[in-house]
């Protein structure tokens, strides 16, 4: 059985992918997602390199980004941007980018925000890295769930 120890040296970068911003997660070494300031988009080349940085100083050896499917499981506008851009990172930066599905999570990380009390003007510039958070964390859970054989009690 795998454990978390055993893979404490996997360095999985989470991203929720969006046109103005793209919020960041870092898998640390208990497996657990940490959120990571909100990157700003302005252009390709901007982005491309902000991301650049982070890959190379935090050694990140795959990439998960949020899959927008729809709650019924079918793909629409913003499926086809996340396929473009998942393509451009593989190509960029050669390493595997997994698309994660996802329904919801902003308006999760929202609700979250929310129930700790965190005013408005601070959700917002909050909001993208909860949902990095919570795609990768979601992706993690299945993961270790998945190579541990082992089963949530709760």
């Amino acid at each position: 059985r795998l454990q978390w120890g055993e893979v404490d040296d996997l360095r999985i970068l989470g991203l929720d992918y969006g046109e103005k911003r793209i919020g960041l997660a870092l898998c640390n070494e208990g497996g657990i997602a940490t959120g990571l300031p909100t990157m700003l988009r302005k252009n390709k080349k901007h982005d491309m390199e902000v991301l650049a940085r982070l890959i190379r100083n935090h050694h990140i050896e795959k990439i998960v980004i949020g899959y927008p499917v729809r709650l019924d499981g079918s793909e629409g506008v913003q499926c086809e941007k996340v396929n473009r851009f998942a393509a451009l990172l593989e190509k960029t930066f050669f390493v595997p980018v997994v698309k994660w599905p996802e329904a919801m999570t902003t308006k999760e990380a929202e609700e979250r925000l929310i129930h700790c009390g965190v005013r408005w003007k601070k959700r917002k510039s909050k909001v993208d890295q909860v949902a990095a958070c919570l795609i990768l964390q979601d992706y993690l859970d299945a993961f270790f769930w998945k190579v541990s054989g082992e089963k949530n009690e709760e």
